[in-house]
């Protein structure tokens, strides 16, 4: 949080391990893993013998990062909704990956240049590279590396690293990560003839990917699809759900078909963040 946000990003800071109640007044707060991204969790509170549960941004794909998604049974889920429609369903993270591997070695005069969210989804990238059996160096720009930084830090291995204004030009037949507004910049005009990829859950609608210019589009996400979605919720046997941060209609109505208490909630004053995930 500090390496992201600042050292003065909040009056104080308190850790808490997963799994370890904190009483506050009647309260108890426990967090779990979310499977997210390293260190995200879900809330769990619980009053007078009710149980909520807020889930936050998660996944239940295994991520090589972070701890994985627990199930929480509760009275009341708070749930997300980023991709809540139908359409999305993400493929397997493998496959996405051997997709850019097999897209190196039939172009190997160009670079790879692959878009991905600073925090968490980059350091995910590397994870799953290296476990592929890439062992080549990776290039990053030089926005990733703060966060990528902290990863290793905490405990994260991710073999060799070189930034891409230490390495000079051309980087053909090379691997690059970059933020995603790097990948139509002039940053980008120093290397050779790159193939453009970008690794998202929304790479899953092709015209996202065609008006970003995306030649490589990766359907690698950090949130649950719509069967995740489904399936988290009804495994959490709550009979209440709220729905925030993305799509609540659709996800709304098929709750209230599968029988279950549901509504929409308002996040004020935070902006679609799509692009990003």
């Amino acid at each position: 949080m500090k390496a992201r946000l600042g050292e003065e990003s909040a009056g104080t800071f308190q850790c808490l391990p997963y799994g370890v109640p904190l009483q506050h007044g009647d309260v108890a707060i426990t967090l779990h893993p979310a499977g997210h991204i390293l260190g995200s969790a879900q809330v769990e509170l619980r009053f007078r013998g009710q149980r909520v549960v807020i889930s936050g941004d998660y996944k239940r794909t295994p991520d090589p990062t972070c701890h994985p998604f627990e199930l929480v049974t509760c009275d009341l889920f708070v749930t997300e909704a980023t991709f809540g429609l139908p359409v999305f369903r993400h493929e397997p993270d493998g496959n996405e990956i051997e997709r850019l591997l097999g897209s190196v070695k039939a172009f190997p005069d160009r670079a790879h240049l692959v878009g991905c969210y600073a925090l968490g989804k980059c350091q995910r990238l590397l994870a799953l590279l290296r476990r592929a059996g890439y062992e080549r160096p990776i290039y990053l720009h030089g926005a990733l590396k703060g966060m990528t930084d902290v990863y290793t830090a905490l405990g994260q291995d991710f073999g060799e690293l070189v930034l891409v204004s230490e390495a000079g030009r051309g980087l053909a037949g090379e691997i690059i990560l970059c933020p995603p507004s790097a990948l139509k910049d002039r940053w980008s005009r120093r290397l050779a003839d790159p193939v453009t990829a970008f690794a998202s859950g929304w790479m899953r609608v092709r015209g996202r990917a065609r008006q970003r210019g995306v030649e490589l589009p990766l359907v690698i996400s950090d949130h649950a699809d719509w069967p995740q979605l489904i399936d988290t919720i009804s495994e959490t046997g709550a009979e209440e759900v709220w729905v925030t941060h993305g799509r609540e209609e659709a996800l709304v109505y098929q709750l209230g078909r599968m029988g279950k208490r549901a509504r929409a909630l308002a996040l004020l004053g935070r902006e679609d963040e799509e692009i990003e995930d």
